[in-house]
């Protein structure tokens, strides 16, 4: 094994993080190194956006010539910019730890608007040279302006702050390897499984060449095998489409928690910047788990879809399937009354379980300034950001009571109101050991509209247990309909009609209820459509 490496790292700032923090790792075991600066053509073309140069190894070329040439032992790379195939004779040899893989939206305080999904103003301009950002945030706020924007990390956060653009977005993992003081910027870590990131963002690939066994030894010791097998599963679906990094795609792959080689898949993909992405969801623990996703961005069919909720045309949920074909119908089978409350007691949180519960409570009642929010999904927090709280809590799984555990354990000693419906469950506060510490009060009670029949669809998608109650007094469900259940609660009643194991989201928001639809229908035996 070599002693004493040479390593070939880009000019910037955080290029040279990157470098310096694998030689680290390296001196930790007893390897000593120094760092070469290699200028990429990546580094020299600034006037074309990152859609059109990404992935094609305008980052890494010239640090793989450099290999090859035997003028450095080891390339370090954001494993991202890597194209899917490797110039003949070189190999990835290791991977580091994964860095947060979110996207960051950095936003001028004055174009921030906690009321609006993503938290920017209306009609803002936000800066991204990435198609894979821009179909994202176009899928969320239609009223964006993109414009694009070049340069290293910290030259973009100042054209942000000279005024250039209300908000930018960046990997999060640059800016907190950076540790770059943001303090006067209102900052958005956004959930990855949301918006999409790319394949194996915020990981690092340590390059060698293939039959350099010392180096490869080497670095085998800073090597992370479990990081590994996620981004494979990422890196493969870019390798079904060709390796086309300039095609809008993202990629998010994490084992499931205590199930071994069990893996959950996100995945965004639309064929230019100006479309909605098709947007995928898949746990599985099959080794074609990469096919399966292909097949299912590119072999999805139009259905028509009726769901137990008012629909507008303006949902999130509504636009990601009508622009891709499918025929949307729906209306709430039940009506929403609201309770009268004169009081409610004091506490340190109020955990909202509904939309309907942030809506009938905080339309009563004005909490105090230093009560902390709750949300049992990102759905319901959605709602209560428009009443402008923001939630200190979130809930992001469909099993209410591992939510109810999570929030127990969080809450600790503190008390906590309950805003609920008549006949509540109660399943959250089912999950703290001492009871002392809930006050529930009822604001609303779910009525039922009386027996009617539902327009016939291929699909249909059951909101709440009492719609689902709602819609067998009159409606059955055919053999060739899928069903899909808002959550385990919902699917607990369909099961009492004798619908087994209905397909459920996997969390709570409008893009989890749209690519659970688009899940619905490929072609298990056609080859990937890449």
């Amino acid at each position: 094994m070599k002693n004493h490496l040479i390593i070939g790292s880009r000019g910037s700032e955080l290029a040279l993080w990157q470098a310096h923090f694998v030689q680290d790792r390296l001196r930790e075991k007893g390897i000593t190194s120094e760092v070469r600066i290699i200028k990429t053509q990546g580094d020299k073309i600034q006037h074309l956006s990152f859609d059109k140069i990404e992935g094609k190894g305008f980052f890494t070329k010239e640090l793989e010539d450099a290999l090859l040439a035997n003028e450095i032992d080891l390339a370090v790379h954001s494993h991202k910019d890597l194209p899917t195939t490797h110039p003949e004779g070189l190999t990835v040899a290791a991977v580091s730890y994964r860095e947060d893989p979110s996207e960051l939206l950095l936003l001028r305080r004055e174009a921030v608007d906690e009321k609006q999904k993503l938290e920017f103003k209306k009609n803002a301009v936000i800066g991204t040279s990435s198609a894979r950002r821009k179909t994202q945030l176009r899928m969320f706020r239609p009223d964006v302006t993109i414009k694009d924007i070049r340069g290293n990390v910290p030259t973009r956060v100042e054209k942000l702050r000279s005024g250039d653009f209300d908000g930018i977005l960046l990997a999060a993992a640059g800016v907190e390897r950076l540790g770059l003081d943001l303090s006067d910027l209102y900052v958005i870590k956004i959930d990855p499984t949301e918006f999409i990131p790319a394949p194996a963002q915020g990981v690092l690939a340590l390059q060698t060449r293939e039959f350099d066994t010392d180096t490869i030894q080497a670095v085998q010791t800073i090597h992370d095998a479990d990081v590994e097998r996620e981004i494979a599963i990422e890196r493969k679906v870019l390798n079904l489409f060709d390796g086309g990094c300039q095609l809008p795609l993202g990629v998010y792959c994490r084992k499931v928690e205590n199930e071994e080689s069990t893996f959950s898949i996100w995945a965004a993909k639309a064929d230019n910047s100006d479309e909605t992405p098709v947007c995928i969801y898949l746990e599985t623990k099959r080794d074609d788990a990469p096919e399966i996703m292909v097949r299912k961005l590119t072999q999805y069919k139009p259905a028509s879809v009726f769901i137990t909720r008012n629909v507008s045309q303006s949902d999130l949920f509504y636009r990601m399937l009508s622009e891709k074909g499918y025929t949307v119908n729906g209306y709430a089978l039940i009506d929403i009354k609201m309770i009268p409350v004169k009081e409610v007691p004091e506490t340190d949180w109020i955990f909202f379980s509904s939309k309907h519960a942030v809506k009938y409570f905080l339309r009563q009642h004005k909490p105090k300034h230093n009560t902390k929010y709750a949300a049992v999904g990102k759905g319901t927090a959605e709602e209560l950001r428009k009443f402008g709280y923001k939630p200190d809590f979130i809930g992001y799984s469909t099993d209410t009571r591992l939510t109810g555990k999570q929030f127990a354990a969080t809450v600790k000693n503190e008390k906590v109101l309950f805003p609920q419906a008549k006949g509540s469950l109660r399943t959250i506060q089912k999950q703290f050991s001492d009871q002392s510490q809930v006050a529930n009060v009822i604001v609303y009670e779910s009525i039922d509209r009386g027996e009617e029949r539902v327009p016939d669809s291929e699909v249909i998608f059951f909101t709440s247990p009492s719609n689902v109650e709602a819609f067998f007094k009159k409606n059955s469900v055919r053999p060739d309909q899928k069903v899909i259940a808002m959550g385990h609660a919902t699917t607990s009643s369909l099961e009492k009609y004798n619908i087994k194991k209905p397909r459920q989201v996997d969390s709570f928001s409008e893009t989890a209820m749209a690519r659970t639809v688009f899940s619905l229908y490929y072609d298990e035996n056609k080859a990937p459509q890449a």
